[in-house]
């Protein structure tokens, strides 16, 4: 599967669709307030099902905004109703260390048949826990772990090496790119997909050495 953009613009989500290069989209309320989401359900909807509709039938992720197992799980099936490829992001606990979180996943998983990518993992614990409680992706924040000191290729390989064993059939995505090196260095170490954002994706494109080498060619062709 390899990448997914982290984006809600939908002109850079047409652009990258068309060159063939993500096979997903993801969503969170920072992404989307960032680029310039009014507030409100029914700007969040259409925004979403606009998304669905271009990359039909590549995933797109929505995130649930609520704090309450009722409100999440109203939420989540509200959310899955818009369009068939859209799954639904629960983080994998509270803000105060709730942990009624991974009931939802198992819930819409396995009562609602609701496709769950579980969010904001940190560690290889948190993400074999919502694997086992059969979330369909687990995204473990690779920035956010290096940024405490910690390596995120351990935890990466950690994770897939338990979810293998234990023949698991979650996926799971690094999120939080800071570099365009952890792209390759976080699919090496066993994450099935990268996110991420425009400009990390258009740097892994770019090339001095490449623009150097197409001007000498155009240079020596005319």
């Amino acid at each position: 599967m390899a990448i997914f953009l982290d984006s809600g613009d939908i002109a850079e989500i047409k652009r990258f669709k068309r060159m063939g290069v993500i096979r997903g989209v993801t969503t969170n309320p920072t992404i989307l307030k960032k680029d310039g989401l009014g507030r409100g359900k029914t700007a969040l909807r259409e925004l979403e099902k606009t998304i669905a509709d271009i990359i039909s039938p590549l995933p797109l992720s929505v995130e649930v905004t609520g704090n309450r197992k009722k409100q999440m799980l109203e939420q989540a099936r509200e959310f899955a109703a818009w369009a068939e490829n859209i799954n639904v992001k629960v983080p994998i606990h509270g803000p105060e260390g709730e942990l009624f979180n991974l009931e939802v996943v198992y819930e819409l998983e396995n009562r609602y048949d609701i496709r769950v990518n579980v969010t904001a993992c940190m560690s290889a614990q948190q993400g074999l826990l919502a694997a086992l409680a059969g979330a369909t992706y687990v995204s473990i924040f690779g920035g956010r772990i290096n940024n405490m000191g910690h390596s995120s290729i351990d935890e990466l390989t950690r994770l897939r090496d338990l979810i293998d064993d234990q023949g698991l059939k979650t996926k799971i995505i690094a999120g939080s790119t800071r570099e365009i090196l952890n792209v390759v260095e976080w699919l090496e170490a066993g994450a099935h997909i990268v996110t991420v954002t425009p400009a990390i994706l258009e740097g892994m494109i770019r090339h001095p050495y490449t623009a150097e080498t197409v001007k000498m060619f155009l240079r020596d062709a005319g």
